[in-house]
């Protein structure tokens, strides 16, 4: 269809555009609420992008739009003394903690985001690997600015005397990806960098139980390492008590690289069991006490039997990310959760048309 002059003004080169839809690049919340006004008029689904690093999820539906949230960077404000930021939704991550980082402080989201930004992470769920000591990105979250999918603004959370809506908001959009309407800006709880940190390698995870809650414990195919920081004797004192080799600073390894990637969450009691029947020449990046399994893969041998045994236990087994063809009759999320219907009800008071990444949630929501 033919577009008028008004929503042309906005148009943008996006890279991996579908044939037939055009990009766009709104400059603030008011460009961004008539774009998806004129959406949810005429029915064209919305693809939002941010830094483009978790688009494998979910099988979404051909887009009309794309909506890039490059116009939505930058740090708004900033209390270091009351531990608080607020930040656009389109800027990465990396940026944000090279500017924390000057206050010895941080946003605690993923430690090696690539590309990501803030409203991405927040959009798709994910947490940093130290989840276990310090909690996920759903408890960072104080407060949100949102655009709903019929172009209302909206902003809820602690910094409001109360949600006028009677959601509590800012939890339900971390992994909604943006069902509930397009983040443009967040305020995030931070915290304060202690002095001294370490990473240590070690024989077994069993090891990490003289550590007294490290900041994280992380296993692969090739290697245990425990993540240490506080005051200096701090480090040192725990460092002599687990032993193993010691460098200085965190050491964050990168999720494990393949064809296909996969999330595999099961209760934090059955790691091990989980690492023992990982298919033949998985690689694994298992998050000790959070049940949290980053995987790869170059092919999906073993798969069906893995996502069995994850959900008869309480668990899933998603696709992070997989060639079009690779999974042709497998379901990327699985067995639908139990609140499906609520959600989609949810769902229809913030994007009656959906039109912003419909067919990303289970059950092609």
């Amino acid at each position: 269809m033919s577009h008028p002059a008004a929503i042309l003004q906005f148009e943008t080169e996006i890279p991996d555009t579908p044939a037939g839809a055009i990009g766009l690049e709104p400059s603030g919340a008011d460009d961004l609420a008539w774009i998806l006004r004129y959406a949810t008029e005429h029915s064209l689904p919305v693809d939002v992008r941010g830094g483009g690093s978790h688009h494998g999820f979910g099988t979404p539906d051909p887009s009309s739009l794309v909506v890039s949230m490059k116009g939505f960077d930058g740090v708004v404000e900033w209390n270091p003394d009351d531990l608080t930021v607020v930040v656009g939704a389109g800027t990465p991550v990396a940026s944000l903690e090279a500017i924390l980082a000057e206050r010895s402080q941080t946003s605690v989201l993923p430690e090696v985001p690539g590309a990501a930004t803030v409203g991405g992470v927040i959009a798709a769920g994910l947490s940093s690997l130290r989840r276990a000591r310090l909690l996920g990105t759903r408890e960072r979250v104080l407060e949100v600015s949102l655009v709903t999918g019929d172009g209302r603004m909206v902003t809820a959370g602690g910094r409001v005397v109360k949600n006028v809506t009677g959601y509590d908001i800012p939890r339900l959009t971390v992994g909604a990806f943006g069902s509930l309407g397009v983040i443009t800006s967040v305020c995030l709880k931070v915290l304060p960098v202690p002095e001294a940190s370490a990473t240590i390698l070690l024989d077994h995870p069993g090891q990490a139980a003289e550590a007294n809650r490290p900041l994280a414990v992380l296993e692969s195919n090739d290697r245990v390492e425990a993540f240490l920081w506080g005051t200096e004797p701090e480090v040192e004192a725990v460092a002599g008590r687990i032993g193993g080799s010691m460098r200085r600073g965190l050491d964050w390894p990168a999720d494990p690289e393949g064809a296909l990637r996969w999330s595999l969450r099961v209760p934090p009691v059955l790691v091990d069991t989980a690492i023992g029947i990982l298919p033949e020449k998985w690689r694994f990046l298992a998050v000790r006490g959070a049940g949290d399994l980053r995987l790869a893969s170059d092919s999906r041998a073993g798969a069906g039997e893995l996502r069995d045994w994850a959900e008869s236990v309480g668990g899933s087994l998603v696709v992070v990310k997989a060639p079009p063809s690779a999974l042709p009759d497998f379901d990327p999320w699985g067995r639908p959760p139990p609140g499906l219907e609520l959600q989609r009800r949810l769902i229809s008071q913030f994007d009656p048309a959906r039109i912003i990444n419909p067919g990303r949630l289970p059950a092609g929501l």
